[in-house]
């Protein structure tokens, strides 16, 4: 196996090693997977989903800013989750057809490469829900009994980052990078917890600090490190 990015001693040489990584998959897995002619192309729509992290992206819009058509955005993303790039996670409702039809929120597989192929120097609160959202996908797969992640969102815009639904209780998780996380950040939770009821438990506010507390009595803010 080649060494990991955080092996390596210098940005330049960990540039060096996404770049092989990106190519590679384009050159050689991909087109094991599905010829794809327009490699260009292809590379631009990575591009705009690392830009995406963490949002919920409308298909149509997407195929519009990219100037692809619809049946091409929407094969070119099932291969990037086929190929385990892409990680899209399903919206809440209690209705599970509607969980298929709702926009999912779109993540990557490998946090650092995100940020490689958005270009961007530093991480934002994104990539943090990034990582959180690989652990408790670990934690997921490693269970016996069937769980899923999902995220929340209101038609008036109030949303939760992670919903995890397990034994038909439901975990309301909001993430913060910040390091002192306040009363107003625990709205979205609370806001969940009031919608369902006993069938939510209390909320998880993940944060960058190192403090453990109850903001309010049914909301615990801890570091996200600590936790997962």
């Amino acid at each position: 196996m080649p060494p990991t990015a955080l092996q390596l001693e210098t940005a330049e040489q960990r540039s060096i090693w996404f770049d092989g990584y990106e190519r590679t998959y384009l050159e050689r897995d991909l087109q094991d997977l599905s010829s794809i002619a327009a490699l260009p192309d292809f590379r631009h729509l990575m591009r705009a989903a690392c830009l995406r992290l963490g949002q919920t992206v409308n298909q149509t819009t997407l195929d519009r800013e990219l100037a692809l058509s619809q049946p091409t955005m929407h094969r070119y993303l099932n291969l990037l989750e086929v190929s385990q790039l892409l990680v899209r996670v399903p919206a809440y409702s209690l209705n599970r057809t509607k969980r298929l039809i709702k926009a999912p929120k779109l993540y990557w597989a490998d946090t650092a490469m995100a940020l490689h192929l958005a270009q961007q120097d530093e991480p934002t609160g994104a990539h943090l829900e990034n990582l959180v959202l690989h652990d408790l996908l670990a934690w997921r797969d490693t269970r016996l009994e069937q769980a899923e992640i999902l995220h929340w969102r209101t038609t008036a815009g109030t949303e939760v980052d992670f919903v995890v639904e397990a034994a038909d209780r439901l975990l309301p998780i909001e993430v913060k990078s910040s390091l002192r996380p306040r009363l107003r950040d625990t709205a979205p939770v609370r806001s969940f917890r009031a919608e369902y009821g006993a069938k939510a438990r209390c909320g998880l506010l993940l944060h960058g600090g190192d403090t453990t507390e109850w903001i309010t009595p049914d909301v615990l803010a801890a570091p996200w490190w600590r936790v997962l």
